[in-house]
């Protein structure tokens, strides 16, 4: 899939004809996509309001830019705050026969999807996965009892309400040719990002309006045997680096930026079923993403490399004080 990532961020002449022939079908999403959110805004579909601050953190373009790091961040940050604070994911790539689903620490990625199984190993707060979001929302405050719901993707489900709005944005890639699907990467234009709370950048250089993304590596952790850890920079050979998520470059780019030296570079297109046929036999690195689901899989050589969210002190306080706000307005609106 690598020449649609060309075609939507780094355009050649050699695609421009091809984006040209998109065009229509682009159109049509468009006209799609803003009936959709007519509906909504008319009341014609119901969206569905719920009693505690609903925070989303999306993006306006498909692929990964980083939300599920700043989902964690988040999560944690929250609780060192005085919240309880579930978090309310799809599940993509799982598949579980009732929902909602509540994912525990024996919850496998069959079930559960690998970025809900890669949350609960971070957080210690409730994690309800639902593919009807506000029913799910609805779990976390009647049965887990929260005060503050944090929603992993979802920025274009208009059926749940929402009071904060955080779109996460590539800071290499930004918003591509900027043309809507399937010209381009865009699930909605570029207005959007003016209604949003928040815009975060994933590196990059930020604007006064943008907040930056720091991802902090830590140690290698051996895939099959995670009680083993090894120090990235005691790494003197060349090694394979494998990643099936939103944007392999961008991990093997980090690699390269902690000086190791990448002998293979191996990319899959996202949320990849692994095969033990996809692990070469030699040195591997891979994300703690593709790491979930290689448990059974990998051999004695296989690591992740682990990475958490840094961000400024500028947006955890814009954050608490606009979620102070919102449940204050909460309590009154149920007063009434």
């Amino acid at each position: 899939m690598k020449w649609i990532d060309n075609m939507w961020y780094s355009p050649s002449w050699y695609h421009w004809p091809i984006i040209i022939l998109l065009l229509p079908l682009t159109a049509l999403f468009w006209l799609l996509s803003a009936l959709r959110r007519s509906l909504f805004r008319l009341y014609i579909k119901p969206s569905v309001d719920i009693p505690i601050p609903v925070i989303v953190v999306g993006n306006i373009s498909v692929g990964g830019n980083g939300k599920t790091p700043l989902v964690v961040y988040l999560a944690k940050r929250l609780r060192q705050k005085g919240y309880h604070p579930g978090v309310l994911s799809r599940g993509y790539g799982g598949k579980n026969a009732i929902y909602p689903m509540t994912v525990e620490q024996s919850s496998i990625v069959e079930v559960a999807g690998d970025e809900a199984i890669l949350m609960r190993r971070h957080i210690n707060c409730p994690l309800v996965i639902d593919p009807i979001r506000a029913r799910g929302a609805m779990e976390l405050v009647d049965k887990h009892k929260c005060d503050v719901i944090i929603c992993d993707d979802g920025l274009q489900h208009y059926a749940l309400n929402r009071d904060v709005e955080i779109v996460v944005m590539d800071g290499q890639r930004r918003c591509g040719n900027k043309l809507l699907l399937p010209a381009g990467p865009l699930r909605e234009g570029l207005w959007r990002l003016d209604s949003v709370d928040f815009l975060v950048l994933n590196g990059g250089t930020v604007t006064n309006s943008e907040y930056l993304m720091s991802l902090e590596a830590g140690q290698l952790i051996n895939v099959k045997h995670p009680n083993k850890s090894l120090s990235i920079n005691s790494l003197s050979s060349p090694v394979t680096a494998i990643a099936g998520i939103g944007n392999p470059q961008r991990f093997f780019t980090l690699l390269e930026k902690k000086q190791v030296k990448l002998k293979t570079q191996i990319s899959f297109i996202d949320h990849h079923v692994f095969s033990e046929n996809d692990i070469p036999s030699s040195t591997v690195i891979m994300t703690e993403k593709d790491a979930v689901k290689c448990t059974q899989i990998a051999h004695d050589d296989c690591w992740y490399l682990p990475v958490s969210a840094s961000l400024t002190s500028q947006f955890e306080s814009q954050l608490l004080q606009k979620l102070k706000q919102v449940a204050a307005d909460k309590k009154q609106s149920k007063r009434k």
